[in-house]
């Protein structure tokens, strides 16, 4: 665990000192975010920081883990969603294109190895196989997280903190359950990202972009499949569906409420998590907090579910939901009327 904190110390000075190149490479090429009547800033400022985990990440990584076949897989996703990213950052591309990356990222890392082979049976109890489904299953996870991690980077340090959040968690469950790859892996992470966030968190400096929202994402995703879907000790992907509840839930509760006011999914509005409770009268650094105090709540929860039986995890699970749908009400995240 000390060569871990050693490892995660590393990646944390690195992304510190290529945060600000990164910064001026992005403004160099173009890759800038405009303020717009859907955006909370009002100045122009560069996108792209999400290089800096990156390359702040996969050079520990492969440093302290050397190159094997499963993390092949993982930097070549990585490296497809990064390139896909500085070209959206820069252009803006049309979200099917994305949707592309994504899914030709998770095909590549799923074809080195890493995939969803099991699920734990809630009702019954034991496990069952995947078989054939496994690699269409994880390709779909690692879809659908990269997106919802993509879809909360909305606020200074949102989508960094949250993920931060994650890769703790997922860090505790690698080193209690013995999957220390992922712990480790969690704890590069961990210290790539808090390099970005020091320039990220309210007032930011620079934005991680798609570049960097995509790659998270697609990072956790894998992680978890590496950890929660891979331990039996563990109720099946409820634990990493908790850790990254909110990105998840800002996601689902976006397309439902777009399905309501018939509009494209795609088409993005100013009704998400953090667009509400900055109508409610929270400060911009305030939102955040909230958000991060959520999601940490929800990570506790995640690591409970691990130590109880089939019928307390679902009673637990019942009360969290009935909690998150009263609260999006409440709020207005799912309602009617669109912006």
């Amino acid at each position: 665990m000390l060569k871990d904190i050693f490892m995660a110390v590393l990646a944390l000075v690195f992304s510190l000192l290529l945060v600000p190149l990164v910064a001026k490479l992005a403004i160099k090429i173009g890759a800038v975010d405009k303020p717009n009547a859907r955006k909370v800033h009002t100045r122009i400022m560069p996108r792209m920081g999400g290089l800096a985990i990156y390359i702040s990440f996969f050079a520990v990584l492969f440093l302290s883990q050397g190159m094997t076949r499963q993390l092949l897989g993982l930097f070549l996703g990585g490296t497809v969603l990064v390139l896909v990213g500085i070209v959206d950052d820069m252009k803006d591309i049309p979200a099917k294109v994305k949707l592309c990356g994504q899914i030709l990222a998770a095909c590549i890392v799923v074809g080195f190895g890493v995939r969803v082979d099991f699920m734990t049976d809630i009702f019954f109890g034991g496990m069952f196989q995947l078989s054939i489904f496994s690699a269409p299953f994880t390709v779909i996870w690692i879809v659908a997280i990269t997106n919802a991690v993509n879809l909360i980077d909305g606020l200074d340090g949102l989508a960094a903190g949250i993920s931060t959040i994650a890769a703790i968690t997922m860090a505790i469950v690698g080193y209690a359950s013995g999957q220390y790859l992922m712990a480790s892996m969690a704890m590069i992470l961990i210290g790539a990202t808090l390099g970005f966030l020091k320039y990220n968190f309210h007032p930011a400096s620079i934005f991680m972009g798609d570049t960097g929202s995509m790659f998270l994402g697609y990072n956790l995703s894998v992680l978890a499949v590496m950890g929660f879907a891979k331990s039996f000790t563990l109720l099946s992907l409820v634990p990493p569906l908790l850790v990254l509840a909110i990105p998840i839930l800002d996601t689902l509760f976006a397309i439902i409420r777009r399905k309501m006011n018939n509009k494209p999914i795609f088409k993005p509005d100013k009704n998400h998590l953090h667009h509400c409770l900055l109508k409610y009268g929270f400060s911009h650094r305030d939102t955040v907090l909230v958000i991060y105090a959520v999601s940490a709540i929800l990570a506790l929860c995640g690591l409970i579910m691990t130590y109880l039986n089939s019928t307390q995890g679902i009673l637990l699970l019942a009360v969290i939901s009935v909690v998150i749908i009263y609260s999006a009400m409440k709020l207005g995240v799912i309602g009617k009327k669109e912006e």
